[in-house]
């Protein structure tokens, strides 16, 4: 009777370039976890407001730039994550390299969105302009620690989203009989 041996290597895939597929999960998942999670913190935050109130949203900035910058580490080391799981590599480089996409990406995307916001409450009243102004200046160093410790999350959660592999050095061998 005739031996039959299977030998299994791990053989790591290292992409020549950048797997857009698996950036553009990445910004998927970064803007809708940013925009669910955002718009609790928002709830929360104005239903706190007191409408009575000389200052209705005195205090709110704080609360909420807070907020802004601990949903932007976790949103962006998700995505980060997901993009250095989609994207099958296997060294830190290469899923620093896909999570410095993956945060350029949802970064312009953030911006446009941002850009057509202002944009609506500029032209819907003078006074909702001064409003939304005084609202976003609040949130300049906030924006600044959100978006520099986003980036920092996005490698960081595309280098531990990296498919971990054995050099395939080491083979396993079984043995297989027939029947």
């Amino acid at each position: 009777m005739e031996e039959i041996r299977l030998q299994n290597e791990n053989v790591a895939l290292t992409p020549g370039r950048a797997n857009w597929s698996a950036i553009w999960a990445g910004v998927f998942t970064f803007i809708t976890i940013w925009t669910v999670f955002g718009m609790l913190g928002l709830a929360i935050f104005t239903s706190a407001a007191n409408p009575n109130a000389p200052h209705p949203i005195t205090g709110m900035g704080a609360g909420e730039g807070a907020w802004v910058i601990i949903l932007t580490i976790i949103a962006m080391y998700v995505a980060g994550r997901v993009t250095g799981h989609f994207a099958a590599i296997s060294n830190q480089r290469d899923g620093v390299i896909h999570g410095m996409a993956m945060f350029g990406l949802s970064f312009v995307a953030f911006v446009i969105v941002l850009f057509f916001v202002g944009l609506s409450v500029a032209y819907s009243s003078p006074g909702r302009a001064t409003l939304g102004l005084n609202f976003y200046s609040a949130f300049g160093w906030a924006s600044f620690l959100a978006t520099l410790l986003g980036w920092l999350a996005a490698m960081a959660g595309a280098v531990s989203g990296t498919k971990r592999r054995l050099p395939g050095t080491a083979a396993q061998q079984q043995q297989v009989r027939h029947a």
